[in-house]
Parts: C-alpha cells; structure tokens; sequence
C-alpha cells in the first residue's frame, strides 16, 4: 500500500461528464448529481485504509455541504477482480452501512477516473456551480488514521468557500491515499 498525493488544483477546468449506475440501481450523471452551488466528486472505494479512517467525516461533511447548496457522488474505479472488497455487491453494503446521503457509483471501466486524472482514494474534486473545479485537496489532515476530531477541515472549509463565492482557496494542501486500482486491460 503506497502512498499517493494527486497534483493540487487546476483551477477552471471543467468537469468530465459520467453516466454510471449507483448503488441504487439507477444510473447517474454529472448533471443529477449537481448542486445549486457546485458538487464534490470523490474516488473511494470500500478497501482503502484512508478512506476507512475517514469515512466518518465524509459522510458529516457531504452532509453539512448539502445544506449550503453543495451536493456530493462518490466514484468507485478500482479494478473489482483485482480488489473483490470494492465490488458493487459490496459498496451497497457499504453505502447502506454507512449511510450514505450521496450517490455511490461505479466506474467499471475506469474511464471517469481517468477523465477526471485521479491518482488515490481519497481523491476530492470540488466544482463550482458552472461545473468549474476549485478545488482538489485533502478532507483533513487525515492519513491511514483519523487526525483529532477538532483538526481543521480543509474540504469543508473549501468547498463552504465555493458556495459562498464560487472560487476556491488559492492554498490548497493534495490529498494522500492508495492508488487508484487499474486494470491491465486499461493502461
């Protein structure tokens, strides 16, 4: 398990579109998943010891988001043969169990997270209400364990920024976590 940082932001650049089916048997798009203020698009996956750390966190900060205009999908690409934890089976239950207020959905042939150049799980992209990003850094401080619960929250704080101004912060620290999956049969 390496650890990987993604490049920080580019800011403006627009937000690949997707059509992928959730975990609640529906299928998804950029537009569904659009708030009035903007949308976070994360890569997890269910395995990933980062992700486990802060899976908590997550779900409280989509929450808060939600109330201030932002919404929220989390993307899962990691190669399911490879990782049988993250497959579709497994990231209802997890969904369910995490009780998820976002749609979960699955990138079976890895093309979202290649259009959208994630590098780890986690990996955050949060987009302005033209779909715009600005932002692409860390949840927290946060690595394969939880930082203190009073740590500051960088996402949150970002992205409660975008809705408010529809411009991220110019400081932004990358996110750290596993790579990205890939299959063979995509490189």
């Amino acid at each position: 398990m390496a650890a990987l940082q993604p490049p920080v932001c580019d800011f403006d650049r627009r937000a690949p579109d997707f059509c992928l089916p959730g975990v609640d048997e529906r299928m998804w798009s950029l537009a569904e998943c659009m708030g009035p203020k903007g949308v976070l698009v994360m890569f997890i996956c269910n395995h990933c010891p980062y992700v486990q750390a802060v899976l908590n966190r997550i779900v409280r900060d989509t929450s808060e988001l939600q109330g201030l205009g932002i919404h929220s999908v989390a993307i899962m690409s990691n190669d399911v043969v490879a990782y049988p934890a993250d497959a579709f089976d497994k990231m209802q239950v997890l969904a369910q169990q995490a009780q998820f207020d976002f749609p979960y959905l699955w990138d079976e042939t890895q093309a979202v997270a290649r259009a959208y150049e994630a590098v780890c799980t986690p990996d955050f992209f949060g987009f302005n209400a033209a779909g715009r990003l600005q932002y692409r850094g860390r949840l927290d401080a946060s690595r394969v364990q939880a930082a203190d619960p009073d740590v500051r929250r960088d996402l949150f704080l970002a992205m409660q920024q975008v809705a408010e101004t529809q411009r991220g912060p110019q400081e932004q620290v990358a996110s750290i976590g596993c790579s990205i999956k890939w299959r063979d049969d995509t490189l």
